[in-house]
């Protein structure tokens, strides 16, 4: 669709493809020609130019000689408000030289007898009177005008900015989308086929209305994307701007609240405004909890903007005057602060939620970033996929940008896929900090941490299998240990959580069983089991004590404006028996993680001088400790650090899980 007019540039100054004004050769060519004609008018009306002016001496004494032309009168003109006049005629000024017109300044209160000498010489004056009152007051004020003129074009911009912020405050700054400009189509949209599928909907009902009016169905009058950050929902509206025959509208939800009381909304009513004018059209209102939130639940007295303009959001959507043809898509990731008035039907009558995509959805979502790089042949990404479970697809391009720089890096003409997996960990996990210094000290007591992290992962049987350990400092932890899922996971059982409140402990517990002491390395393990412990309390019903009863209400986010009025809804006494089942749960996780390595000594203590060795495990080499009591194929041993490191070696292939993980990968390790 063409590109629309911006009502606030101004007609003679359209921007350029950089978005600069182009420059005005009709202003410049207004001020030449004014310069011109002031030159102009300054020289015809200026004293000299082709007339000589004499002093009355020299005339005196020419007109003695006789040099002056008797055939021709001379002229005595006098200028009203002037004590000069000014004696003008035609005479030789030197012996040999020509017949010049000349004019000499003369005042009669001085020359009484000035007609006495001019008969006494055979002359005669005819006096003029010489008015130009009009001439003499634009000569005074046609300077100022000049300058003010040419300050006018110098700050023009500046001027009609400055009008346009005063004058355009409540008008809206949606922005129509052009197709033949960044266009995304539905092609490149995977992961979320579900909700694909539904706004490919609205854009075959606007396409042909006549296929869906048949039954009497009417097109939703608003469209609501839910989801995590990252998953698509902007991109989404983009492809349906591409995909759709008719004018798309963008805003931001912040785009409506401003310092200026009634400015919100004024720019929702001119915006719906401008969709009826150019309607059927579609207006996407990206984080549209910004100006959406639920009214009353604001801190503080005094006159709440944001309410305003969601009243007027409200009315323009289903009000009494409501028109057709202006359907509204909004996307945010907070759906919970939202006001219940806005998600009626009627004004968003379909709401979408566009989730994580699965193995089959992140492989999709693979291939359409892999053809923007080159892939080297025989790069698996379905295998890639089984390996990112819980990555959004924000998280997967940028795994796949990761891995095109890590390949530019080494000089690799393609990327392969040991950098892919590098990308996938390092989006996740965070960059290895091989250059952090520790101490021999603390590597040790990392090692065993970890180790005694990875042993529990494997000795217990409703974990997820063990991915990878390491004690190279990753993001803020001082060593990992990396699971996988085996499948694609919605649901949690509590023999799983019991289990993994054991395999958290055994960081702890390790440090206690080498060293009989204990660090602060524990923290966000203690963190972690406590969080799952209330959880498994509170929410989940999985006390026997405590029964299948929700204590508190919990929200996935905090809305303090809600939250902050909200009352407890149990006494003293059952917080009391909560604080006990939780510290409950996790001692008995300690307990028997502290039974199960007392028993497995050796193989800790042989995992952790693996780790003291190589740094970086595998799952198959932990498994190979375990039954054999030594690594079999062991790994490349690391370099030392150096401060211009050499491109990165590729490392042996590790072993991946060969099903499908969905679940988000757990992380344990010593945070730093």
């Amino acid at each position: 669709m063409p590109e629309p007019e911006n009502r606030s540039t101004p007609p003679r100054q359209r921007p350029n493809q950089n978005g600069d004004p182009q420059f005005n050769w009709r202003a410049l060519l207004l001020l030449a020609l004014s310069g011109a004609l002031l030159a102009g008018f300054l020289v015809y009306r200026a004293p000299g130019g082709n007339v000589r002016e004499i002093p009355f001496s020299q005339f005196r004494a020419a007109a003695e000689k006789h040099w002056v032309d008797a055939s021709r009168p001379l002229e005595l003109v006098s200028e009203p408000g002037n004590l000069n006049d000014y004696l003008r005629g035609w005479s030789r000024l030197s012996e040999a030289g020509a017949v010049e017109h000349f004019s000499t300044q003369v005042n009669l209160q001085f020359n009484t007898d000035l007609r006495e000498f001019l008969e006494s010489n055979g002359l005669e004056a005819n006096p003029r009177t010489e008015t130009n009152l009009m001439a003499s007051t634009l000569l005074g004020f046609l300077p100022i005008g000049m300058f003010l003129l040419v300050l006018y074009f110098l700050f023009r911009q500046q001027i009609r900015s400055a009008g346009r912020g005063a004058l355009n405050f409540g008008k809206s700054k949606a922005r129509m989308m052009s197709r033949e400009k960044n266009r995304v189509t539905f092609k490149d949209v995977a992961g979320v086929q579900e909700a694909k599928e539904e706004v490919q909907e609205i854009v075959e009902f606007l396409k042909d209305p006549k296929r869906f009016q048949k039954l009497g169905g009417h097109i939703p009058k608003g469209v609501l994307m839910v989801g995590s950050p990252g998953t698509g929902k902007t991109l989404l509206a983009r492809a349906i701007a591409g995909e759709a025959d008719v004018p798309f509208f963008s805003i931001s939800g912040s785009d409506f609240v401003e310092m200026f009381v009634g400015v919100g909304a004024s720019r929702v009513r001119d915006m719906f405004e401008q969709g009826k004018k150019n309607a059927p059209c579609l207006i996407f209102i990206d984080e549209i909890d910004a100006v959406g939130r639920h009214r009353g639940h604001g801190l503080g007295g005094g006159h709440d903007e944001r309410e305003q303009t969601l009243n007027a959001l409200l009315v323009e959507m289903d009000g009494f005057d409501t028109q057709e043809g202006v359907i509204i898509i909004a996307a945010t990731n907070r759906p919970d602060v939202l006001d219940p008035a806005l998600l009626r039907p009627g004004r968003f009558d379909r709401q979408i939620t566009v989730a994580l995509p699965d193995v089959k959805g992140r492989e999709e979502i693979l291939k359409v970033h892999a053809k923007k790089v080159k892939i080297a042949e025989g790069v698996d990404l379905g295998l890639i996929a089984r390996g990112t479970p819980g990555y959004s697809g924000a998280e997967l391009a940028n795994v796949m940008n990761e891995a095109a720089l890590m390949a530019a890096r080494r000089g690799l003409k393609a990327i392969t896929k040991q950098e892919l997996e590098e990308a996938r960990d390092k989006v996740r996990w965070g960059k290895e900090r091989r250059s952090l210094a520790m101490s021999d000290k603390e590597k040790e007591n990392t090692a065993y941490h970890e180790a005694g992290h990875a042993l529990l992962g494997l000795l217990l049987p409703n974990t997820d299998p063990l991915h990878k350990v390491t004690i190279i400092p990753r993001g803020p932890s001082l060593g990992s240990t990396m699971y996988l899922p085996t499948e694609d996971k919605y649901t949690q059982r509590k023999n799983e959580l019991l289990d993994r409140l054991i395999m958290i402990m055994g960081g702890r517990v390790a440090e206690e069983l080498i060293f009989g002491d204990v660090t602060n390395g524990a923290r966000g393990d203690i963190k972690q089991a406590t969080d799952i412990s209330r959880r498994m309390v509170c929410e989940w019903g999985m006390s026997d004590k405590m029964g299948m009863v929700e204590y508190g209400e919990h929200e996935d986010y905090v809305f303090l404006g809600r939250d902050i009025s909200r009352n407890r809804n149990y006494s003293e006494a059952t917080a009391q028996e909560i604080d006990q089942e939780v510290h409950a749960l996790c001692e008995n996780a300690h307990n028997i993680a502290k039974d199960l390595l007392s028993k497995n000594r050796s193989t800790l203590e042989a995992i952790a001088k693996a780790l003291l060795e190589y740094e970086t495990l595998d799952g198959s080499h932990i498994r190979e400790i375990m039954q054999f009591g030594s690594i079999q194929n062991p790994p490349v041993s690391p370099e030392p650090p150096s401060s211009t490191p050499p491109p990165l070696k590729p490392r042996q292939a590790s072993e991946k899980p060969s099903s499908a993980p969905g679940f988000p990968p757990e992380f344990s390790g010593a945070p730093a």
